[in-house]
């Protein structure tokens, strides 16, 4: 039997043991019933965790079972080692800081196009079909902390390299730096996804380290860059405020000129615009002199 529903499996393997000992009377019985014993006592438990699938190799034979382990209790004859992979999202982390994950410099090194060396923390997301557990285990022959540590990190270092060795250092700094980590994780998912490791996510985890005398030349280039663009807005907001009022002045110079036109081919316009502005009051006069509006009934 590969599962045993009980608390206690060997209690459950001694009892089979029991009836098996009564199909040999005698002193074949009993040895019989030694050897078994011996075998059972070098047989030993493994448990399956919660969050995890598990994977029964025979280390003698070779063999592999196709079939997930769920959660539980095993018995493990000698010879048999039982592997767990997780089927939750786990997160790894290959970083430069000693105190997380590791004591040593696990970050990735890589160069731009012009051969400059650059470094990051990179981190993944990721956990395994269960339904495919069994393959990957048949493609690397480990447990998940090897595969990790070997398959995994290769593949993603390669991939951030090839791509990163087409750009230029501003651009993998600048605007291509999310476009490089999206490009590797879409060509890591696609490698494994096939043995059931399901890549769920690469991201940085930190900032690129550049080498300082690069970036404090990137900074000086953003600034000036920057400080360009606000000139050459300035420059298109004093052009535009003088267009502005060249415009403006051409307008009241034309309506100027309609104005005079219109006065000259038509004297009565003059007469309209006094009485338009009159307020209804005769103006009065020290003396004599013509009387405003003539022509007024």
């Amino acid at each position: 039997m590969s599962y045993l529903d009980s608390e206690n499996p060997r209690r459950g393997a001694l009892s089979r043991l029991g009836r098996a000992m009564r199909h040999f009377p005698g002193r074949a019985g009993w040895v019989a019933g030694l050897v078994a014993v011996g075998l059972l006592a070098s047989t030993s438990l493994a448990r399956v965790e919660p969050g995890n699938v598990g994977i029964r190799v025979n280390n003698i034979a070779g063999g592999v079972s196709p079939d997930s382990l769920g959660v539980g209790w095993y018995l493990a004859p000698p010879g048999t080692h039982i592997y767990e992979y997780p089927v939750f999202t786990r997160t790894y982390t290959w970083t430069a800081n000693p105190t997380e994950q590791s004591p040593i410099d696990e970050s990735f090194t890589f160069q731009d196009k012009n051969g400059l060396s650059l470094s990051a923390d990179v981190a993944v997301s990721y956990h395994v079909d269960p339904a495919r557990a069994a393959i990957l285990f048949q493609r690397y022959r480990t447990d998940m902390d090897q595969i990790i540590a070997g398959p995994l990190r290769n593949a993603i270092r390669n991939a951030i390299v090839e791509r990163a060795a087409q750009l230029g250092v501003e651009q993998i700094y600048g605007d291509h730096k999310a476009e490089l980590i999206q490009t590797a994780q879409k060509r890591v998912e696609a490698f494994f996804a096939p043995v059931g490791l399901q890549v769920e996510q690469v991201y940085w985890a930190g900032n690129i380290v550049v080498p300082r005398q690069v970036l404090e030349q990137i900074n000086a280039k953003i600034a000036n860059e920057q400080a360009a663009l606000a000139a050459q807005a300035n420059v298109a907001t004093a052009k535009a405020d003088a267009e502005a009022r060249v415009a403006k002045a051409q307008g009241d110079a034309k309506a100027i000129q309609v104005e005079a036109e219109a006065i000259r081919t038509n004297p009565e316009i003059v007469k309209l615009r006094a009485v338009e502005k009159w307020d209804g009051k005769l103006p009065t006069y020290s003396g004599s002199g013509p009387v405003p509006f003539l022509g007024v009934q």
